[in-house]
């Protein structure tokens, strides 16, 4: 394993790993299908029972496929619920996509390999890859596309195959090794360490899908942009891409600590939830929605003299109806989860009748991908990263994000044995600063 974890540090280990031996076995964060019911009825679904770190076999590559020996990743809340084995168990999507049959089988396992984000180098290719080689730094994308299905030509989003990789399918980021598809490959900006990279596909590319693609709000300069939970891993993204966009952003946060940090982010307008009266019941009372929603729009309108163009929505239930009726008249609601509850309620009164919309987004197709990480590699925008766990402790990791007691992104080194590594264009990262390299990282959990 020694020359696996030598890459970490050392760019010149291409030839090197083109002759290492791979392991039979590899440690990887996984769920077991033994205990898919083990918190039937429990009040608290504690994922750090469920999230195993252990040996796990190493699969077979498909011809588009590319082993990556994986440095560093980082949590998402999609690994929350595939270890909460909510909505449903994800192993359930593994037999689907097993369903297929020829390489898809390898997936139906009676583990998974969880993670959807990482960073790393390719250790091994397909037979069918053709602009990869050993030896390349790449972060990979979640999106795991079928490129022999007509819509994925069109938008890789759109392809009934899509699916997000390391939660719908096996093999994911959270471990030594992963298994992507080629397709799924961007160059690493070379800036940024392991952990800082790896924190980024994910969470970056969705929202630059939401704010800035042209299949999301189509962010255009003086756009009023309303963001909640705008220290989370997606938020934060989003504030970002407002104000380097010529927008303005209004955050919504949960307490002064995270407050602070949205300001160093370079928010314009930052709003406590709790001066709003927003609390976790609101979204039952359809009459103290509007009586929220009243008083947001009040701040709002006194702060920038407009309503918002534009509400980045991700929270779901807790904030929907809230969002339909601050939004101003033709203005769009965008949306790509429902962290507080999938069963949304709003006044549909405000939504027709003022010619609003409502905008399903997930995640992003490979060019969105590329574009994002072009701004992330000048550093106009900045990795999230504000704390790094050993895989070892990644229970621990993913129950902070479980508990909203995070901000930005919480990494997890793999292979990579100490943060601070991966760094091959010190000037460049110089010349834009730690400070802005690494907004939240003095404001550490939240």
């Amino acid at each position: 394993m020694n020359v696996f974890v030598e890459a970490a540090s050392d760019p010149g280990t291409a030839a090197a790993l083109a002759g290492a031996s791979l392991p039979d076995r590899y440690l990887a964060a996984h769920l077991r299908a033994e205990d898919v019911d083990m918190f039937r009825g429990a009040g608290d679904k504690d994922v750090r029972r469920s999230l195993h770190v252990g040996q796990v076999p190493m699969p077979e590559l498909a011809p588009d496929e590319v082993l990556v020996a994986v440095m560093a990743s980082s949590i998402n809340y999609n690994t929350v619920w595939s270890a909460m084995f909510e909505p449903i168990p994800t192993f359930r999507f593994l037999r689907q996509f097993a369903a297929e049959g020829a390489w898809a089988a390898r997936h139906d396992q009676p583990y998974q390999v969880v993670g959807s984000d990482g960073a790393g180098v390719i250790v091994r290719v397909g037979s069918g890859v053709r602009r990869w080689q050993v030896g390349d730094r790449v972060v990979m994308s979640p999106a795991y596309v079928d490129d022999q299905e007509p819509a994925t030509h069109a938008d890789g989003m759109l392809g009934v195959e899509q699916r997000a990789w390391g939660f719908e399918t096996n093999f994911g980021g959270l471990a030594h090794f992963a298994v992507v598809r080629a397709s799924q490959l961007i160059p690493k900006p070379a800036h940024l360490t392991w952990e800082e990279a790896a924190c980024n596909p994910l969470c970056a590319g969705t929202a630059y899908r939401m704010l800035v693609g042209d299949r999301g709000a189509r962010l255009k300069q003086g756009d009023v942009v309303l963001i909640w939970g705008a220290t989370g891993g997606l938020g934060a993204y989003a504030v970002q891409f407002a104000r380097n966009g010529g927008a303005v952003s209004i955050g919504v946060v949960g307490s002064e600590h995270k407050a602070a940090a949205l300001r160093a982010l370079g928010c314009d307008v930052v709003i406590n939830r709790n001066d709003i009266g927003l609390h976790d019941d609101v979204a039952d009372d359809p009459s103290r929605v509007i009586e929220v929603g009243k008083r947001l729009g009040a701040i709002i309108r006194k702060s920038v003299g407009a309503d918002p163009n534009i509400v980045f929505e991700h929270v779901g239930r807790a904030t929907f109806g809230i969002s339909i009726f601050v939004l101003r008249r033709g203005g769009v609601v965008v949306t790509c989860g429902s962290s507080t509850g999938y069963d949304h309620r709003y006044d549909n009164r405000y939504l027709w009748m003022k010619l609003k919309r409502v905008l399903g987004s997930h995640v992003a197709n490979l060019q969105e991908q590329w574009d994002c990480h072009q701004l992330i590699a000048s550093g106009r925008i900045a990795p999230t990263l504000s704390a790094v766990y050993p895989l070892s402790e990644v229970g621990e990791a993913t129950r902070i994000v479980q508990t909203n007691r995070h901000l930005g992104k919480v990494g997890v080194l793999c292979l990579a044995p100490r943060p601070g590594l991966g760094v091959t264009d010190p000037q460049l990262r110089a010349a834009i600063g730690e400070d802005r390299v690494q907004p939240l990282k003095p404001f550490g959990i939240g």
